[in-house]
């Protein structure tokens, strides 16, 4: 008997909309089905069968009236496509029977009709498909592999393949009179289900088949997202949901396909729609999806390596929560893997519990059962549930694990005389503008992008003048500084730069000065109705003294200069020394191990200077250093006052609410010099003498 790659079921189809090379990019319905048998075996075709489906909306492009010369009229009295694919599994079987046959293979001109138009629609009216469409054969595949010379894959179409295998067929047929027998081999697969899986970080992932996805629902999962890309192949663990800085999700995912074809592919499903809402899809590169998706923990992956597990996060687990109290909480009805094997507690570097936990189930009835005790009661606390994915547990876990220990921190070390100029240039103020102000800018764009950006403008950067602006929850604004060397390069720059694209956006650039950008970078708004100042700037009853951008008034000459810098970059006033005639120095506490314990960059106001310029320093380096060994001893001043931690704050807490909190605070001698520094887990150190 004939196998079945004998047996081809050769199949057409149309849209609503958009055909031939871009059928399925526009969402439209499928509204016309063609089919024909041809068997290879007997050299016969059968009957050739013609079926229009009435599609949800009917409506049918222009475009689409001149390819098909379908009306809207004859459409209606059309049957829907799960009858008209019932009629198609009828009236195949039935032929084959006839013929003796069990089995076929589908043939199409193109993935196109299956992938992206018969997938992505029977996904969304939740039709169950015949397996016979989760395979079939790629006739210009087919004829590329027999005729190479015949040009790329994507540029044929029939009747140029026509053109350049009917000489060879009448030449052949001349010499033996019979046509060659030809055996389709190339079988392309639709996968029925999404694999799950770890991605371990040392593991490469070529950037062509990697995409990022914007705009998903919050409660979206990796099933969710494999749905809206119905018909194209992922990547095993290939789905990546993105956290923001709480660990919440920020509806965005990046997905890796199993090949750059399938990627193409999934870049023409930009501004489909999951539910009502519209997902946007760009490139995206596999440094990021590392960056996501990659571990090192051999705890994860040992936790990941049971497959096919539906994975479900809690949060908001009592600190002093056990495996027990846990298994108590899911109950009887919702069995976890392996028992306590299947839990995974998150915690801090240094062991403390963070509150989250992972859960593994075998299927998928047992974490609906785990879902619904959503926001039921542990303890005296209640505890969320939500769908996950090993991703999410990778970048969970590589969150907390790279978090800074700061529960307590180091007395203070011996201090390390640093020089410092009496008018740093990157803190001059004034109405020069020399300044530029970018705005728009994408919420994944670093300062590498910024650079590349401006491209040959990038050699007129002041040092350490690129200025983040973040939020008052420690995310991006889209909003950026950068100091100039001059006005004229700022000038310049805004000139050639003003809404170029980066990253699918474009960026508006701005000149400004350096009194504008202080405002902003410390708390206040610069728009059209012009400057609003930040709250430190706003009068209080004992008001505090700060100084974005101190005057050279401020900064004394000789030992006068002598201050203690804070991390927001706020110089203390100088306080003056009657015996003593040592040069301008500035004293920063040294790094304990080499290490920062607070960093300022990742959370709101972003600070006048750059992280480079403020920190701990172990030792004076390279030519600060050579300095420091030229002149006299200094005495070491000591550094008065204390640190005060507040723990328990709101995450949504920004500056602004801290200042008012310590406005009316009342000191019988001597301002008070605060500064402030949010930790992202919700503290806060302030200090003053």
């Amino acid at each position: 008997m004939a196998s079945h790659s004998d047996t081809l079921v050769v199949f057409f189809g149309a849209t609503a909309g958009a055909n031939g090379g871009k059928l399925g990019s526009d969402e439209r319905e499928i509204i016309l089905l063609v089919w024909q048998i041809v068997d290879l075996h007997e050299k016969k075709v059968g009957k050739l069968h013609r079926r229009l489906v009435k599609p949800d909306l009917l409506e049918v492009t222009e475009e689409c009236k001149e390819e098909t010369g379908l009306a809207v009229d004859e459409l209606c009295n059309a049957e829907p496509l799960d009858r008209v694919l019932h009629q198609f599994q009828q009236c195949v079987a039935s032929e084959l029977k006839s013929m003796g046959r069990s089995s076929y293979t589908l043939c199409v001109t193109g993935p196109l009709l299956i992938r992206q138009a018969l997938h992505p629609e029977a996904s969304k009216k939740n039709l169950v498909l015949p397996d016979s469409f989760y395979s079939f054969v790629d006739l210009r595949v087919e004829f590329n592999r027999c005729c190479p010379n015949a040009g790329p894959v994507k540029e044929l179409t029939l009747p140029s393949m026509c053109d350049c295998i009917l000489p060879a067929f009448v030449r052949q047929r001349a010499r033996c009179g019979v046509p060659t027998n030809h055996k389709f081999t190339s079988l392309e697969t639709v996968k029925h289900k999404f694999e799950s899986g770890a991605c371990s970080k040392t593991e490469p992932v070529d950037s062509e088949t990697v995409i990022r996805a914007r705009g998903l629902p919050w409660q979206s999962s990796d099933q969710d997202i494999a749905r809206f890309f119905k018909g194209l192949n992922i990547a095993k663990g290939g789905v990546a949901l993105c956290l923001n800085a709480q660990g919440r999700r920020n509806g965005e995912a990046l997905v890796r396909f199993v090949n750059s074809e399938h990627r193409d592919l999934a870049l023409e499903r930009h501004k489909h729609h999951m539910g009502s809402r519209y997902i946007e899809v760009y490139k995206a590169t596999g440094e990021e999806f590392l960056k996501i998706a990659g571990g090192t923990s051999n705890e994860v992956a040992q936790f990941l390596s049971k497959e096919n597990q539906v994975i479900i996060r809690m949060r908001g687990l009592p600190f002093t929560a056990t495996p027990e109290d846990v298994l108590g909480f899911l109950g009887p009805e919702s069995p976890v893997t392996d028992g306590s094997e299947g839990l995974l507690f998150v915690k801090y570097p240094d062991g403390r519990p963070t509150g989250d936990a992972f859960v593994l189930f075998s299927c998928e009835e047992y974490a609906l059962h785990a879902l619904k005790k959503h926001k039921q009661i542990l303890g005296k606390r209640y505890i969320e549930l939500f769908r996950s994915t090993a991703a999410e547990v990778q970048q969970v876990l590589n969150r907390y694990v790279s978090t800074p220990l700061i529960s307590t921190l180091p007395p203070p070390p011996a201090m390390v005389p640093v020089p410092v100029l009496a008018t740093p240039p990157f803190l001059a103020g004034g109405s020069t503008r020399d300044c530029i102000r970018l705005r728009g800018l994408p919420y994944t764009a670093a300062i590498e992008d910024i650079l590349e950006f401006m491209g040959e403008h990038t050699v007129d950067i002041k040092p350490h003048g690129v200025h983040m602006v973040l939020n008052q929850q420690g995310r991006p604004s889209g909003d950026a500084f950068i100091q100039m060397k001059s006005a004229d390069r700022a000038f310049m720059m805004a000139q050639k730069c003003h809404k170029k694209m980066m990253k699918d956006r474009y960026v508006e650039v701005f000149q400004c000065s350096a009194e504008e950008m202080s405002f902003v970078l410390m708390g206040g708004t610069l728009n059209r109705s012009g400057l609003s100042p930040p709250p430190c700037k706003l009068p209080c009853l004992s008001p505090p003294t700060y100084a974005a951008f101190p005057s050279p008034a401020a900064v004394l000459p000789g030992d006068a200069a002598l201050y203690q810098p804070p991390l927001l970059a706020t110089p203390r006033p100088a306080q003056p020394l009657a015996h003593s005639t040592a040069p301008t120095l500035a004293y920063y506490p040294p790094q304990a191990h080499g290490q920062l314990y607070m960093n300022y960059t990742a959370y709101y106001p972003s600070p006048p200077v750059s992280p480079s310029t403020v920190g701990y320093f172990a030792a004076p380096p390279g030519a600060v250093a050579a300095a420091v060994a030229a002149q006299p001893a200094a005495p070491i001043l000591p550094q008065p006052g204390a640190l005060v931690r507040m723990q328990g704050l709101p995450y949504n807490t920004g500056v602004k609410e801290i200042l008012s909190f310590f406005q009316g605070y009342q000191v019988s001698r001597g301002p008070i010099y605060p500064f402030i520094h949010c930790l992202a887990q919700g503290l806060a150190i302030r200090r003053w003498d």
